[in-house]
């Protein structure tokens, strides 16, 4: 079997300073959902915590091999089909409402094919909630007595809150308030029995939760909060005044993207609902999901064909210095949200076996969800190799609502249903790899919210005080007796209640007096205070004084100095761009000293070949003229005369080519050498150097140059050469006939004879031993002729 691990990313390859540390990848989470039916063929199989393994089923197409294909996923964590809605939730959506109370951003996705177990992991089912109703359930587990008064936040359409104050949010409330029953309809979806909350809360805020809850469908983004599309229709009535079922629907309108100041995109116009409680809060969603279903059925089209997106926004804005109202600065206003996305079913259009309209809405589902799929990739082409590749969030509305979280607005969670059974295994085998290649995707940790600059603690010390004059106020006061009258005749009860009146009234007088003594008291020392402040304003104030005047003085000493500086700073300038002009100038002389020496150098050079060779010419010509005076007489031979006991010298260079011609000279008693040396000469009498050259016919023409050896006396050896024999081959050329008459003319050809010709001539030229001969020799040195 064939098994492939998915491959870790690769570290990116480039840092971008301290924001490249930063960065956390999208985790991904898979849920194996169980089979529906016990004896169902699975392919999907749960190796440990964080792996799972799928194999082809039977039926399927095998590899070339005949082995059946097994390939391994890995994730952030594979939860199996025994996990629990609450160990889903506390691994995976817990820390990001943690996020959300503590002022970041949060997105979570379901992905996955229809019926994979998606909408029964983010919404539940009766007695067993699930991700969204938990979220809900776990903030106002967190906020709950903390949060502000209705219409306190007021949300508007630039994606922003403003604050209202007290008053105008209490008018609000009076005109819109109503009761809220709660739909029996979803009653057990929001039962939610362990308890869940987070820590660390700003207990010095108010925080206000508002929801909204928008479809995109085909393309289109759809508010399903909205009131007016989705309102029930009202009958018609016909001639017979009886009810006629009103078959006109008014499709909903669809919703534009914008961008806010922040440069975060929201979808303009959408109803955002403020909700006090988890039960409020699902109450809301779940009249989302009725008008959801009702234009299901209205327009004819599958419920699993449709992005839904639950947005939880979450306002904080701190208390007052006195910790009792809400501070008035828009300024303050945190503004946070999660987004809870059950994405449409994955699977292709050919398994949908849709037509016409349906194959249209496929489609763009399909391309909605292949978009999500090229940002990731080009998210991470951009992030493992440093490129700058423009991510396509605009081909669709969903990644175009997103874009931000993936350019560090928050965390990014997916979770990753799948069905093992084995029909679902091509679709299964898509959501893997691109799950896959989600988790290799990097997003910017979002950072921390500004903290108030007010003192914390502020809520708890109003409280205390508030409690504290309450029981100051119950002690300082008798209590009231009993004031019911039974018995007319009742002469005791009134007089025993004007009389603790009276006390009351007479503390009253004397904490009056006592509060009055205390603000005079209290004034007093006011004044006082004022008056050592203003004495130490004086002071401080002439002290002021006297620091200027110093400051002053230093001022005016750091100008001169500055002055003076900057005149130093010119000079030195200066003096740098001449020290700049004088060093050039002795670099070019430097330069030019060198390019003097060298040449002197090579004169001198020269100088010393020229007296070396004079010296030498000397020489020779020193030699010449002494052998000239000196030499004996001249040994007159015939060419041809060949003592027995002559012994010749066959210089023959390594560079001649054997010839063919008849006569091929013969020396006997020779010393054949391809090179003349001292001691071959020294040995014999005679020389004989065998030249070849290319004649101007084109053959080869050898010339045997002859001479006598002679001894010096400077020991050395000398040659006289007194005859040159020249052979070669020629092809004699036929005479050209012609007849006496004005007829063309006849040749007549001879054939073509080859004849050895032997010419010789006699020469007289001397060569020392001393002197270089060799094979070049024939090429440079010509014998001189002497005149007949």
């Amino acid at each position: 079997s064939m098994t492939r691990k998915s491959k870790t990313p690769r570290k990116p390859l480039f840092k971008k300073g301290s924001q490249a540390s930063l960065k956390d990848p999208v985790g991904v989470y898979c849920r194996v959902r169980p089979l529906s039916f016990q004896d169902q063929e699975s392919c999907i199989e749960v190796i440990n915590d964080t792996t799972v393994q799928l194999h082809t089923p039977e039926g399927y197409r095998i590899n070339r091999n005949g082995d059946y294909k097994e390939t391994q996923y890995s994730f952030k964590q594979v939860f199996g089909t025994l996990t629990t809605q609450k160990e889903l939730f506390d691994v995976v959506a817990n820390p990001l409402v943690d996020d959300l109370v503590h002022g970041k951003n949060g997105l979570l996705f379901t992905y996955g094919v229809t019926g994979s177990g998606k909408t029964h992991t983010m919404t539940g089912s009766p007695g067993d909630g699930g991700l969204l109703p938990r979220c809900l359930n776990m903030i106002f587990n967190s906020i709950g007595a903390f949060q502000a008064k209705r219409f306190v936040f007021k949300s508007n359409d630039r994606n922003s809150m403003d604050i209202q104050c007290e008053v105008d949010a209490l008018l609000e409330r009076q005109k819109r308030e109503a009761l809220r029953q709660i739909d029996p309809e979803f009653a057990d979806m929001i039962n939610v029995q362990e308890f869940c909350k987070a820590e660390e809360i700003d207990e010095d805020s108010v925080y206000g939760v508002f929801v909204s809850y928008i479809e995109i469908y085909n393309n289109y983004i759809y508010d399903l909060l909205e009131e007016v599309p989705f309102d029930p229709i009202k009958p018609k009535w016909n001639s017979c005044n009886t009810p006629v079922r009103n078959t006109d629907f008014i499709p909903p309108q669809s919703k534009m993207l914008r961008e806010d100041k922040n440069h975060n995109m929201y979808v303009a116009g959408c109803t955002e609902v403020e909700v006090k409680s988890t039960e409020e809060a699902f109450e809301v969603f779940w009249r989302g999901q009725k008008k959801r279903r009702i234009a299901n059925t209205q327009l004819n089209r599958e419920s699993s064909r449709s992005h839904s997106v639950f947005i939880i926004k979450l306002a904080q804005a701190p208390l007052d210095a006195d910790g009792d109202n809400v501070l008035q600065e828009k300024e303050q206003i945190t503004l946070s949200q999660l987004s809870l996305v059950d994405l449409a079913g994955s699977e292709r259009t050919n398994r949908t076996k849709a037509e016409g309209n349906r194959l249209r809405e496929a489609g763009n589902i399909n391309q909605s969800l292949m978009t999500l799929r090229t940002c990731m990739e080009v998210l991470r082409e951009n992030q493992m190799y440093g490129t700058n590749k423009m991510v396509p969030y605009r081909d669709s509305k969903l990644t175009h609502l997103f874009k931000n979280y993936f350019d560090g607005e928050g965390k990014v969670r997916m979770i990753v249903c799948v069905n093992p059974k084995a029909e679902d295994y091509e679709e299964s085998l898509q959501v893997m790899r691109f799950a896959e290649m989600t988790q290799e995707v990097e997003v910017a940790r979002p950072v921390d919210k500004v903290i108030c600059g007010l003192t914390p603690g502020r809520r708890y010390r109003n409280q205390a005080f508030r409690e504290e004059l309450t029981q100051l106020l119950l002690q300082s006061f008798p209590p009231l007796p009993s004031c019911e009258i039974l018995d007319v005749n009742d002469e005791q009860t009134l007089p025993r209640l004007i009389e603790v009146l009276e006390k009351r009234h007479h503390v009253r007088q004397m904490m009056t007096e006592e509060f009055n003594k205390q603000v005079v008291a209290f004034r007093a020392m006011l004044q006082e205070f004022d008056n050592a402040v203003l004495n130490k304003d004086n002071y401080i104030h002439g002290k002021l004084s006297e620091k200027e005047k110093v400051i002053s003085g230093q001022k005016a000493e750091i100008e001169r100095l500055e002055k003076k500086t900057k005149t130093l700073e010119y000079k030195i300038e200066i003096l740098e761009k001449t020290t700049t002009i004088y060093e050039e100038d002795k670099r070019n002389l430097q330069q030019e000293l060198e390019s003097q020496n060298q040449k002197l150098q090579r004169q001198f050079s020269d100088k010393r070949r020229l007296e070396a060779r004079l010296q030498g010419m000397v020489t020779e010509t020193t030699m010449k003229w002494e052998k000239e005076c000196n030499a004996p007489p001249i040994r007159i031979r015939h060419r041809r005369s060949r003592s027995a006991g002559d012994r010749w010298v066959d210089h023959k260079p390594a560079s001649n080519v054997q010839t063919e011609t008849v006569m091929q000279p013969h020396v006997p008693h020779a010393i054949t050498v391809a090179v003349a040396n001292e001691k071959a000469l020294a040995k014999c009498e005679k020389y004989m150097l065998t030249h070849q050259e290319l004649a101007s016919d084109g053959e080869i023409e050898t010339k045997l140059i002859k001479g006598d050896v002679f001894k010096t006396r400077g020991g050395g050896q000398s040659v006289q050469f007194t005859d040159i024999e020249t052979l070669k081959q020629e092809s004699p050329t036929g005479r050209k006939r012609r007849s006496s008459n004005t007829a063309p003319a006849q040749e007549v050809v001879t054939e073509p004879e080859w004849t050895d010709v032997e010419t010789r001539c006699s020469v007289a030229v001397e060569m020392r031993a001393g002197s270089q001969l060799g094979p070049g020799y024939q090429h440079h040195a010509q014998p001189k002729r002497r005149k007949p």
